[in-house]
Protein backbone atom coordinates (compact mmCIF):
# COMPACT_ATOMS: atom_id res chain seq x y z
CA UNK A 1 0.00 0.00 0.00
CA UNK A 2 1.43 3.61 -0.74
CA UNK A 3 2.15 5.81 1.85
CA UNK A 4 0.88 8.81 -0.55
CA UNK A 5 -1.55 8.05 -3.50
CA UNK A 6 -2.72 10.94 -5.69
CA UNK A 7 -5.16 11.05 -8.25
CA UNK A 8 -6.18 13.19 -11.13
CA UNK A 9 -5.34 16.57 -9.44
CA UNK A 10 -6.53 19.55 -10.98
CA UNK A 11 -5.82 23.44 -10.55
CA UNK A 12 -6.66 26.69 -12.38
CA UNK A 13 -6.00 29.70 -11.66
CA UNK A 14 -8.84 31.95 -13.56
CA UNK A 15 -8.63 30.65 -17.02
CA UNK A 16 -4.84 29.76 -15.98
CA UNK A 17 -5.25 25.56 -16.15
CA UNK A 18 -2.10 24.80 -13.62
CA UNK A 19 -2.55 21.28 -12.80
CA UNK A 20 -3.86 19.07 -15.69
CA UNK A 21 -5.28 15.36 -14.02
CA UNK A 22 -2.05 14.57 -12.05
CA UNK A 23 -1.34 11.08 -10.46
CA UNK A 24 1.23 9.79 -8.93
CA UNK A 25 1.89 7.09 -6.13
CA UNK A 26 5.07 6.90 -3.15
CA UNK A 27 5.83 4.21 -0.88
CA UNK A 28 7.46 4.44 2.33
CA UNK A 29 10.87 5.75 2.02
CA UNK A 30 10.91 6.53 -1.28
CA UNK A 31 12.49 9.76 -2.73
CA UNK A 32 10.33 11.71 -6.42
CA UNK A 33 12.29 13.85 -7.73
CA UNK A 34 10.16 16.41 -9.82
CA UNK A 35 11.61 17.93 -12.31
CA UNK A 36 10.67 20.54 -15.35
CA UNK A 37 11.11 23.85 -17.08
CA UNK A 38 9.45 27.00 -14.46
CA UNK A 39 5.90 27.47 -14.78
CA UNK A 40 5.31 23.80 -15.38
CA UNK A 41 3.24 23.27 -12.34
CA UNK A 42 5.75 21.57 -10.05
CA UNK A 43 5.59 24.52 -7.19
CA UNK A 44 1.73 24.72 -7.56
CA UNK A 45 1.52 20.72 -6.62
CA UNK A 46 3.21 21.06 -3.42
CA UNK A 47 1.28 23.71 -2.37
CA UNK A 48 -1.80 21.50 -3.39
CA UNK A 49 -0.72 18.32 -1.20
CA UNK A 50 0.00 20.70 1.87
CA UNK A 51 -3.41 22.22 1.72
CA UNK A 52 -1.76 25.79 0.89
CA UNK A 53 -3.34 25.80 -2.27
CA UNK A 54 -7.24 23.85 -2.33
CA UNK A 55 -7.28 21.77 -5.93
CA UNK A 56 -10.29 22.01 -7.83
CA UNK A 57 -10.07 18.15 -8.74
CA UNK A 58 -8.73 15.17 -7.68
CA UNK A 59 -8.00 12.85 -4.68
CA UNK A 60 -4.91 12.57 -2.11
CA UNK A 61 -4.75 9.72 -0.10
CA UNK A 62 -1.62 9.37 3.07
CA UNK A 63 -1.66 5.64 4.41
CA UNK A 64 -4.98 4.99 2.98
CA UNK A 65 -6.68 7.51 4.83
CA UNK A 66 -8.63 10.06 2.48
CA UNK A 67 -7.05 13.68 2.77
CA UNK A 68 -9.16 15.38 0.32
CA UNK A 69 -11.29 14.31 -2.44
CA UNK A 70 -13.06 17.02 -4.56
CA UNK A 71 -15.66 15.29 -5.23
CA UNK A 72 -16.34 15.09 -0.88
CA UNK A 73 -17.73 17.95 0.69
CA UNK A 74 -17.11 16.84 3.53
CA UNK A 75 -13.30 16.33 3.13
CA UNK A 76 -13.00 20.45 2.08
CA UNK A 77 -13.68 22.15 5.56
CA UNK A 78 -11.65 24.26 6.90
CA UNK A 79 -11.71 23.38 10.32
CA UNK A 80 -10.00 20.10 9.06
CA UNK A 81 -7.21 21.17 7.09
CA UNK A 82 -4.56 22.35 9.88
CA UNK A 83 -4.94 18.43 10.59
CA UNK A 84 -4.41 17.49 7.41
CA UNK A 85 -1.27 19.67 6.67
CA UNK A 86 0.57 17.78 9.34
CA UNK A 87 0.99 14.84 7.43
CA UNK A 88 3.58 17.17 5.17
CA UNK A 89 6.64 19.02 5.93
CA UNK A 90 7.26 21.61 3.49
CA UNK A 91 10.51 23.22 2.75
CA UNK A 92 10.32 26.26 0.71
CA UNK A 93 12.84 27.86 -1.25
CA UNK A 94 13.70 31.30 0.38
CA UNK A 95 13.70 29.44 4.17
CA UNK A 96 10.76 31.72 5.89
CA UNK A 97 12.16 32.12 9.26
CA UNK A 98 11.18 34.00 11.75
CA UNK A 99 13.55 37.51 12.07
CA UNK A 100 12.79 37.40 15.65
CA UNK A 101 13.44 34.37 17.03
CA UNK A 102 16.72 32.21 17.69
CA UNK A 103 17.40 29.18 15.29
CA UNK A 104 16.30 26.73 18.13
CA UNK A 105 12.92 28.83 18.80
CA UNK A 106 12.28 28.88 15.22
CA UNK A 107 12.69 24.37 15.57
CA UNK A 108 10.36 24.37 18.30
CA UNK A 109 7.68 27.08 17.65
CA UNK A 110 5.24 24.71 15.71
CA UNK A 111 5.09 22.17 18.15
CA UNK A 112 5.05 24.84 20.83
CA UNK A 113 2.14 25.97 19.13
CA UNK A 114 0.23 22.63 18.70
CA UNK A 115 1.13 21.88 22.35
CA UNK A 116 -0.64 24.60 23.87
CA UNK A 117 -3.17 24.30 21.75
CA UNK A 118 -3.46 21.34 23.46
CA UNK A 119 -2.84 22.25 27.05
CA UNK A 120 0.10 19.68 26.56
CA UNK A 121 3.07 22.10 26.20
CA UNK A 122 4.40 22.08 30.03
CA UNK A 123 4.72 18.12 30.00
CA UNK A 124 6.23 17.93 26.52
CA UNK A 125 8.35 20.98 26.67
CA UNK A 126 11.69 18.93 27.56
CA UNK A 127 11.20 16.55 25.39
CA UNK A 128 10.56 19.04 22.54
CA UNK A 129 13.95 21.29 23.18
CA UNK A 130 15.77 17.66 23.49
CA UNK A 131 14.61 16.93 20.02
CA UNK A 132 15.51 19.96 18.71
CA UNK A 133 18.91 20.08 20.24
CA UNK A 134 19.15 16.69 18.18
CA UNK A 135 17.86 17.81 14.67
CA UNK A 136 20.54 20.54 15.22
CA UNK A 137 23.55 17.86 15.79
CA UNK A 138 22.35 16.21 12.64
CA UNK A 139 22.58 19.23 10.60
CA UNK A 140 25.80 20.20 11.31
CA UNK A 141 24.45 23.36 13.70
CA UNK A 142 24.79 22.74 17.35
CA UNK A 143 27.03 25.63 17.49
CA UNK A 144 24.52 28.27 15.76
CA UNK A 145 21.13 27.05 17.94
CA UNK A 146 21.68 30.78 19.80
CA UNK A 147 21.84 32.64 16.55
CA UNK A 148 19.12 34.36 14.96
CA UNK A 149 18.53 34.10 11.24
CA UNK A 150 20.37 37.10 10.07
CA UNK A 151 23.47 35.65 11.53
CA UNK A 152 23.17 32.46 9.59
CA UNK A 153 24.02 32.23 5.57
CA UNK A 154 21.75 30.93 3.25
CA UNK A 155 22.99 27.28 3.48
CA UNK A 156 21.96 27.26 7.49
CA UNK A 157 19.51 28.86 7.48
CA UNK A 158 17.99 26.27 5.01
CA UNK A 159 19.05 23.55 7.21
CA UNK A 160 17.21 25.07 9.67
CA UNK A 161 13.95 25.26 7.81
CA UNK A 162 14.69 21.54 7.49
CA UNK A 163 14.70 20.67 11.27
CA UNK A 164 11.52 23.03 11.32
CA UNK A 165 9.92 20.86 9.20
CA UNK A 166 11.39 17.49 10.90
CA UNK A 167 10.28 17.89 14.38
CA UNK A 168 6.79 17.94 13.24
CA UNK A 169 7.32 14.01 11.93
CA UNK A 170 5.66 14.81 8.60
CA UNK A 171 4.77 11.56 6.81
CA UNK A 172 6.45 13.02 3.74
CA UNK A 173 8.97 15.67 3.63
CA UNK A 174 8.39 18.12 1.07
CA UNK A 175 11.35 20.31 -0.66
CA UNK A 176 10.48 23.06 -2.98
CA UNK A 177 13.46 24.18 -4.69
CA UNK A 178 15.64 24.15 -2.00
CA UNK A 179 18.50 25.48 -2.90
CA UNK A 180 17.52 28.05 -6.26
CA UNK A 181 18.01 30.93 -2.67
CA UNK A 182 21.77 29.89 -2.33
CA UNK A 183 24.99 30.48 -4.05
CA UNK A 184 26.07 27.78 -5.64
CA UNK A 185 28.96 27.32 -3.00
CA UNK A 186 25.98 26.76 -0.05
CA UNK A 187 24.09 24.25 -2.13
CA UNK A 188 26.49 21.38 -1.38
CA UNK A 189 25.91 21.80 1.93
CA UNK A 190 22.28 21.99 1.63
CA UNK A 191 22.31 18.64 -0.64
CA UNK A 192 24.32 16.79 1.63
CA UNK A 193 21.64 17.36 4.31
CA UNK A 194 18.41 15.87 2.05
CA UNK A 195 21.01 12.87 0.94
CA UNK A 196 21.37 12.31 4.39
CA UNK A 197 17.96 12.26 4.99
CA UNK A 198 17.34 9.82 2.00
CA UNK A 199 19.72 7.52 3.15
CA UNK A 200 17.77 7.54 6.49
CA UNK A 201 14.52 6.44 4.73
CA UNK A 202 12.84 9.41 4.77
CA UNK A 203 9.95 9.36 2.52
CA UNK A 204 10.52 13.07 0.40
CA UNK A 205 9.37 14.86 -2.33
CA UNK A 206 11.95 16.93 -4.25
CA UNK A 207 11.17 19.74 -7.00
CA UNK A 208 14.82 20.52 -8.05
CA UNK A 209 16.73 22.16 -11.25
CA UNK A 210 19.62 20.33 -9.54
CA UNK A 211 19.52 17.40 -12.01
CA UNK A 212 22.62 15.46 -11.44
CA UNK A 213 21.47 15.15 -7.80
CA UNK A 214 17.74 14.40 -8.92
CA UNK A 215 18.99 11.67 -10.58
CA UNK A 216 21.81 10.13 -7.93
CA UNK A 217 19.00 10.68 -5.08
CA UNK A 218 15.67 9.40 -6.03
CA UNK A 219 13.84 6.26 -6.80
CA UNK A 220 11.55 7.85 -8.82
CA UNK A 221 11.42 10.68 -11.35
CA UNK A 222 8.48 12.77 -12.66
CA UNK A 223 8.79 15.48 -15.47
CA UNK A 224 6.45 17.90 -15.62
CA UNK A 225 5.26 20.16 -18.54
CA UNK A 226 2.97 22.43 -19.09
CA UNK A 227 0.79 20.98 -15.99
CA UNK A 228 0.88 17.80 -17.01
CA UNK A 229 2.85 14.98 -15.90
CA UNK A 230 5.03 14.11 -19.24
CA UNK A 231 7.13 11.15 -18.23
CA UNK A 232 7.51 9.27 -14.87
CA UNK A 233 10.06 6.15 -14.00
CA UNK A 234 12.99 5.27 -12.03
CA UNK A 235 15.90 7.87 -12.54
CA UNK A 236 17.60 5.30 -14.26
CA UNK A 237 15.10 5.30 -17.26
CA UNK A 238 14.03 9.16 -17.28
CA UNK A 239 17.39 10.52 -17.55
CA UNK A 240 19.38 7.74 -19.66
CA UNK A 241 16.51 6.47 -22.01
CA UNK A 242 13.57 9.76 -21.50
CA UNK A 243 10.73 8.58 -24.18
CA UNK A 244 9.03 11.60 -24.86
CA UNK A 245 10.25 14.03 -27.11
CA UNK A 246 9.51 16.34 -24.54
CA UNK A 247 11.79 15.22 -21.77
CA UNK A 248 14.28 14.63 -24.48
CA UNK A 249 14.60 18.44 -24.76
CA UNK A 250 14.43 19.50 -21.40
CA UNK A 251 17.29 17.10 -20.51
CA UNK A 252 19.38 17.69 -23.48
CA UNK A 253 18.94 21.72 -22.37
CA UNK A 254 20.83 20.66 -19.27
CA UNK A 255 22.83 18.07 -20.30
CA UNK A 256 25.10 21.37 -22.66
CA UNK A 257 25.14 23.17 -19.30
Amino acid sequence: MPILDVKNIRKRFGRLEVLKDISFSLEKGEVLSIIGSSGSGKTTLLRCLNFLERPDGGSIRVNDEVLLDCADPSTLKESQIRRKRLHFGLVFQSFNLFPQYTALDNVMLAPKLLAHENHTWDSVKQKVHDEAVELFANIGLSDRMSNYPHQLSGGQQQRVAIARALIMHPDILCFDEPTSALDPELTGEVLKVIRKLSEQKRTMIIVTHEMEFARDVADKVIFMDGGRICEQGEPHEVFGNPKEERTKQFLARYNQK
